[in-house]
C-alpha cells in the first residue's frame, strides 16, 4: 500500500514539475520581446498609416454641364466638392482637399484669418476668375515674395453673405486658388482667409467645373463635441 502511495506521490510531483516548466516555455518569448528579444511570434506588426479621405481627390464625373453645378467647402472635413444637379438629383462631380485660414471660425474683420462662412441661403459666388500663375506673396515667413496662387485664382463675392458686415461684404481679397510654395499645407488649417487646393487640384477645377457666377457654400466648422 504505501508503495502504491509512493508511486502516485511520484507521479504527481512529476505532472506538477512538466507544467511548471510548460509555463516558464510558455511565458519566456513574451519577456524576451520586452528585453528586445527577436522572437517572431511576439513581434507587433505596425500596419502601414491609412491615408486622409480628405487628402485625396476624387473625381467622379467629368462630363458636367457647369451652369448646374455648385460648390461645397467643408471646414470639418477640409474638402472642396462639386455638385451637379441633375433632373431632381444632386449628384457629386469631384471632391478636393483644402487647406482653410489659420483660425476655424467665422470671418468678422479684414486681418482675422478667418475664411468666411456662408449659407445654402445666402451663398458666395465667384465674381471673376483670374490667371494668377505669376502672383506672388509674402507670408512672413522669411522666404520673401514668392509665387503662392497656382493657375487660377477664383475671386469670391461675399456682398450677399453679409448685410450686416460691410467691412467683410466689400472684401475682394478672399478666393479659391492654388497652393504653389505651400502644397504641403493642404489639407489643413494655414492660409489667411482662402481657401487653397493642390495646384493640379485647381486646374482640375478650373477646367471642368468652375465658371463665373457659380454658387460657393462655405459651412462652419463642426467640432466632434457639437
Amino acid at each position: 500500500m504505501i508503495h502504491r502511495k509512493a508511486i502516485w506521490s511520484i507521479l504527481i510531483v512529476a505532472v506538477l514539475l512538466l507544467g511548471v516548466a510548460f509555463i516558464i516555455r510558455w511565458m519566456r518569448p513574451a519577456s524576451g520581446h520586452e528585453e528586445g528579444g527577436n522572437d517572431t511570434d511576439t513581434v507587433k506588426v505596425e500596419q502601414p498609416a491609412q491615408p486622409d479621405p480628405a487628402d485625396t481627390a476624387v473625381i467622379f464625373r467629368q462630363q458636367v454641364v457647369r451652369e448646374n453645378c455648385f460648390i461645397v467647402v467643408s471646414k470639418t472635413k477640409y474638402t472642396l466638392t462639386v455638385y451637379e444637379v441633375v433632373g431632381r438629383d444632386t449628384l457629386p462631380a469631384a471632391t478636393f482637399p483644402v487647406c482653410y485660414a489659420k483660425n476655424k471660425g467665422q470671418k468678422t474683420r479684414d486681418g482675422d484669418c478667418c475664411t468666411p462662412e456662408c449659407s445654402p441661403e445666402h451663398p458666395f459666388r465667384i465674381s471673376e476668375i483670374k490667371d494668377a500663375s505669376t502672383w506672388c506673396h509674402d507670408f512672413g515667413d522669411g522666404r520673401g515674395s514668392i509665387l503662392a496662387y497656382g493657375h487660377w485664382f477664383m475671386r469670391l463675392d461675399l456682398s450677399e453673405s453679409f448685410p450686416d458686415n460691410p467691412m467683410v461684404a466689400k472684401n475682394r481679397s478672399i478666393g479659391i486658388h492654388g497652393s504653389t510654395g505651400n502644397e504641403s499645407s493642404v489639407p489643413g488649417n494655414a492660409s489667411e482667409g482662402c481657401i487653397r487646393l493642390r495646384d493640379k487640384d485647381i486646374e482640375t477645377l478650373h477646367d471642368l467645373y468652375a465658371q463665373v457666377g457659380q454658387k460657393v457654400i462655405v459651412e462652419p466648422y463642426k467640432s466632434e463635441k457639437q
